[in-house]
C-alpha cells in the first residue's frame, strides 16, 4: 500500500471517530426526549383495574402534549409510591401529600401542581366511627378498636398520630385496645359495619364512597376534622425537575385539565376539577408534623 494512501485511510478513520462523538451527543437528548415517562398514581380508586381506569385518560393527555409516551402504573401504597419516586422508578407521580413530603425529603422530588377538589387545593383528615359505638369525642377512643392508613398516608396515619401526640398519646397501639393499618376504604367499610370502632380518614374518600353507595352516611360518624391539608401532589423526580422547560410544558398541560372538563370529563375522577400550579412550600404542614413525629430528620 502506498505510505500516503494509508496515512490518509488513518487520518479519514480519525475525523470520522472525531465527529461520532458530537453526533452520539446530539443523538442521546433525543432519544431521551422520545422514552416514556413512568407516571405512577396511588391508589385513589377501591381497587387497582378501577385506578388504572379512572387515571388512563390522564396520562393519554399528558403524553400528547408532552409529546412523550407516558406509562401509567397502580402502587398500591402511598409509601410504595414515594419510593419509586424515589429510586428512579417513577418520573411523574400523583400522589398524597405525605407522600410527596418524603419523596422531596429523601431523594428531592419536586411539586409541581395540586389537585383542585370541587375547586379547592385543600382537604381534611377526618376521624370516624359508627352510630352505635357510644364514641362521640377523641376521649372515648381509649381502649377502643382503631384503625390507620398505611404509614405513608397523611389524613390516614400521619395527622392523627400528630393530632393524638398533642393529646398526649404517643403510644397509640397501648391507648387502644388494637391498632390496625389497612386501605382507607376498607376503614370506612368496616367502621360502618361496626367491626371497628373508629378509624382515621379523609373527607373526600368518604364522601365519595356515600355517592357511590359503598356506604351509608347514616352509618359513620365523623367526630373530629383537622386544620385545611393540602391536596395531592402532582410530583417530578429531582432529575425531571432540572429540566425547566418540561417542568413549564407539564405545569401548563395540568392546569389545561380544568378547561378541558366540559368536553372531555374522563380526564379526572368526580368532583376533581382540575390542577393549579403550587409549590414545596405549600406543603409545610404536613412538613411540620412529619419534623415534630421525628419521621423527618431537620436539615
Amino acid at each position: 500500500m502506498n505510505p500516503t494512501s494509508a496515512l490518509n485511510r488513518r487520518q479519514a478513520l480519525a475525523g470520522v471517530a472525531a465527529g461520532a462523538i458530537p453526533f452520539a451527543a446530539w443523538f442521546a437528548p433525543a432519544r431521551a426526549q422520545s422514552s416514556p415517562l413512568k407516571l405512577g398514581v396511588g391508589l385513589f380508586q377501591p381497587d387497582r383495574e378501577k385506578n388504572d381506569a379512572t387515571y388512563r385518560p390522564l396520562a393519554q393527555y399528558l403524553a400528547a402534549r408532552l409529546g412523550r409516551p407516558v406509562e401509567l402504573r397502580t402502587v398500591d401504597s402511598w409509601e410504595g409510591l414515594a419510593k419509586s419516586l424515589a429510586n428512579g422508578e417513577t418520573d411523574l407521580a400523583l400522589m398524597g401529600p405525605w407522600g410527596y413530603v418524603l419523596a422531596n425529603h429523601s431523594a428531592g422530588a419536586q411539586v409541581v401542581s395540586t389537585i383542585l377538589y370541587e375547586g379547592k387545593p385543600e382537604y381534611y383528615a377526618i376521624i370516624v366511627t359508627h352510630p352505635d359505638s357510644g364514641i362521640r369525642t377523641l376521649a372515648d377512643l381509649k381502649g377502643r378498636t382503631f384503625a390507620f392508613g398505611d404509614k405513608g398516608s397523611t389524613s390516614g396515619w400521619l395527622i392523627p398520630t400528630h393530632h393524638f401526640m398533642k393529646l398526649g398519646i404517643t403510644e397509640p397501639e397501648k391507648h387502644f385496645s388494637r391498632v390496625l393499618y389497612t386501605k382507607h376504604q376498607a376503614i370506612e367499610t368496616q367502621v360502618a359495619a361496626d367491626q371497628l370502632d373508629a378509624g382515621a380518614d379523609y373527607n373526600r374518600n368518604r364522601t365519595a364512597m356515600i355517592e357511590q353507595g359503598l356506604i351509608k352516611a347514616e352509618r359513620s360518624v365523623v367526630i373530629w376534622q383537622s386544620a385545611p391539608l393540602p391536596n395531592d401532589a402532582f410530583a417530578v423526580s429531582a432529575a425531571l425537575h432540572k429540566d425547566s422547560a418540561f417542568v413549564a410544558r407539564l405545569q401548563a398541560a395540568l392546569t389545561d385539565v380544568g378547561s378541558r372538563l366540559a368536553t372531555e370529563p374522563q380526564l379526572r375522577p368526580r368532583s376533581y376539577t382540575g390542577f393549579v400550579t403550587r409549590d414545596n412550600g405549600f406543603y409545610k404542614p404536613i412538613r411540620d408534623a412529619g419534623l415534630a413525629l421525628g419521621v423527618l430528620k431537620a436539615p
